[in-house]
């Protein structure tokens, strides 16, 4: 799914008092739900599993190391479920978790010291790997492939972590509803690790550039054209150019910036992060605040400035090229409103509907406990 401008003819003011009034409760609700976990993603977001007593201490945090990364087979196919252990030369460094839904494992506050991974999954090679030694705030990003017995195995480790959310676009792109439409912008794994700034410009220009997204901007021009809305465009091929501009600008001015450009800034999470549990009232609530709230990059939850922002934007930015009659200051926050709203029942759709229509997902559950 992606943000743009919606430009209907409406009697704003009565939409404008409806949409405000729904998403200024959920955005009120949403808050006291979410503001009581200062310190945590959420209230019960699951943790990986460790020793008691391993977890790193507030004197020695700043100093803790990382280890992040995916478990494939020999087709380069995610192995959720495998078990991932790492141990130190210490017994209270010592770590054991299984891979997500797309087969990413993460150890998270690892004294700093020298590890060796060990991982198993049924009816696969297990796997030892050679000393891998960890300074303190240095995370290592470790790529193992496993292979049936009998076969190689093989790990791949580096410290880079531009490599590590760079594997995150490419988990995205491989995600479309029925095999063709994009479903880049939703995470099915609670605990991926955020995407940096460059490779959230590069999924929002793939997402702007996938052919489904052409296509869907001439289909709406069409519907436009034959509706004759906007009639200040006019007619014949010229009035289908210009809506087709139209639709196009909005599209790319949406996604640059409420995918792109203001989730760099404000250091947001762009995608939505599948829920999967709990009574469909809770799913219901957490997909429409989803809307306005926002994972940010060191996992705490804050109002959704990127999203909001970025559909206000592209609203006043299509001042600059829609028809004199259907600008203006009123244009633009009905605009605004309605993009916001419709990306809260694009995140309903997300939460009950695409996981199962989606390719390249896991069966496995990596949702929020």
């Amino acid at each position: 799914m992606t943000s743009g401008v919606v430009r209907r003819r409406f009697y704003w003011p009565l939409a404008f008092l409806c949409v405000f009034s729904s998403l200024a409760s959920l955005t009120s609700i949403a808050q006291q739900r979410f503001s009581s976990a200062a310190e945590a993603a959420l209230p019960d977001a699951p943790e990986p599993a460790q020793i008691p007593g391993s977890a790193p201490t507030d004197s020695n945090l700043a100093a803790a190391a990382n280890i992040t990364g995916t478990v494939l087979d020999s087709n380069h196919e995610a192995l959720p479920g495998a078990r991932v252990t790492a141990a130190g030369q210490s017994t209270s460094a010592f770590r054991s978790v299984e891979a997500g839904s797309n087969g990413q494992f993460e150890f998270i506050g690892l004294p700093p010291g020298i590890y060796r991974l060990k991982v198993t999954a049924p009816g696969m090679n297990n796997f030892t790997s050679s000393e891998i030694p960890l300074n303190g705030g240095e995370t290592r990003l470790v790529s193992v492939t496993l292979s049936v017995f009998g076969g190689a195995t093989n790990v791949t480790v580096s410290g880079d972590t531009d490599e590590i959310a760079e594997q995150q676009v490419q988990i995205a792109v491989r995600q479309r509803i029925g095999g063709v439409l994009p479903n880049f912008y939703s995470s099915y794994d609670w605990n991926a690790p955020p995407m940096g700034a460059k490779q959230k410009l590069k999924l929002s220009f793939r997402s702007i550039v996938d052919p489904v997204s052409f296509l869907t901007i001439a289909g709406t021009a069409g519907v436009q054209q034959y509706r004759n809305t906007f009639p200040g465009y006019g007619g014949g091929m010229e009035g289908y150019g210009k809506r087709y501009g139209a639709n196009l600008a909005d599209n790319v001015t949406g996604v640059l910036l409420s995918r792109g450009v203001y989730p760099s800034i404000f250091h947001q999470d762009p995608r939505y992060f599948y829920k999967g549990t709990g009574s469909i009232h809770s799913r219901l609530l957490y997909a429409i605040s989803a809307a306005v709230i926002a994972r940010g990059d060191d996992g705490r939850w804050k109002p959704n400035y990127s999203h909001v922002l970025g559909n206000f934007s592209a609203a006043g930015i299509s001042n600059l090229y829609y028809p004199a009659s259907d600008r203006g200051a009123s244009p633009v926050l009905f605009n605004g409103l309605a993009a916001t709203a419709s990306t809260a029942f694009s995140n309903v759709l997300r939460e009950f509907v695409f996981k199962g229509v989606t390719s390249h997902v896991s069966k496995e559950k990596n949702e929020k406990p």
